[in-house]
């Protein structure tokens, strides 16, 4: 395949997220209101979307565009020795629930980054978030096919590749933190 072919199906998982846009804002007003009530983000995801969650946060508690304070976002894939030890002690399946479970409250935003939407140590982590209180948001692709009931807001790029899947995904945390900076800066 040529690059420019390549390129090409880029643009298309992109615009195709046309039907998800509703989604998309919801979650931007639930970040932006979250954010603004003193609440943090918690975000985790494994591989590649672990990867995303890291850059989303660092835009957060950085900066992505404009100047502004640094806000409460935490990745949970983050911390190698809690990761190596609930793993460990746990089952991998557990390494997000057993972190929500000490850092996540009522108010907050926790996000989950899974381009098959079956990852079960992220659907344990969102599932507890919800049961603490906290609003819960699924970044996922075509291969969902059930979205759980616990899971309020669910972004599926109607993408079944991976690599097409976390592009889309990266446009959307983008587009995210351009709404934060307009609304908290």
């Amino acid at each position: 395949m040529k690059f420019v072919d390549r390129l090409s199906q880029s643009i298309a998982a992109i615009q195709a997220c046309q039907e998800c846009a509703e989604d998309v804002e919801r979650l931007a007003e639930t970040l932006v209101n979250c954010l603004k009530s003193g609440n943090k983000l918690v975000a985790f995801g494994n591989g590649g979307s672990a990867a995303e969650a890291l850059h989303f946060v660092a835009e957060l508690t950085g900066r992505f565009k404009r100047e502004r304070k640094g806000l409460p976002a935490i990745a949970l894939n983050a911390d190698m020795a809690a990761l190596t030890a609930i793993g460990n002690d746990y089952g991998f399946e557990r390494v997000f629930e057993r972190q929500v479970e000490a850092l996540v409250r009522e108010g907050d935003l926790a996000i989950g980054l899974s381009t098959s939407g079956t990852s079960p140590n992220v659907l344990r982590g969102l599932e507890k978030a919800k049961e603490l209180g906290a609003t819960t948001a699924l970044l996922t692709g075509a291969r969902c096919q059930q979205v759980p009931d616990f899971v309020d807001i669910c972004v599926k790029v109607p993408e079944s590749d991976t690599a097409l899947v976390q592009e889309a995904h990266l446009v959307i945390l983008h587009w995210l933190c351009d709404k934060v900076d307009a609304n908290l800066s």
